[in-house]
């Protein structure tokens, strides 16, 4: 079977807007990413990060770069901030090269991020 580039979504809450909170969270989620889905970096086409707008103290991206990430291609933005949105959140879209069809994938959704997608929960909590 043929790889087809598709989309891996996942989120994460953190507690502080502090450095090593943004790092650290989004190591998590990236690490709960490539440990559900078996993702190896070179597959991986780009990575997509955002921040909620009171995430100001890191860039997302620099734990990407610090699992080793060094040649993939990275970006972060900031969330559009509306009334409702889901304070102190990393957000990530990685564009994934796999074989596996839409239904396979597994999305990750970490600590308050699970309001986000119910549905995503990690098992068994």
């Amino acid at each position: 079977m043929a790889k087809t580039c598709r989309g891996v979504r996942g989120a994460i809450t953190v507690e502080q807007n502090a450095p090593e909170d943004i790092l650290s969270g989004t190591r998590e989620l990236l690490q709960a990413l490539i440990a559900a889905n078996g993702i190896v970096v070179e597959d991986v086409a780009s990575v997509f990060l955002s921040a909620s707008p009171d995430l100001t103290a890191e860039f997302p991206a620099l734990a990407v770069r610090e699992l080793g990430w060094l040649e993939t291609a990275v970006l972060c933005t900031h969330e559009m901030q509306v009334p409702h949105g889901l304070e102190r959140c990393v957000r990530v879209l990685l564009h994934w090269n796999t074989e596996r069809t839409l239904g396979e994938i597994e999305h990750v959704y970490l600590k308050g991020a699970v309001k986000l997608r119910p549905d995503r929960a990690p098992k068994g909590k």
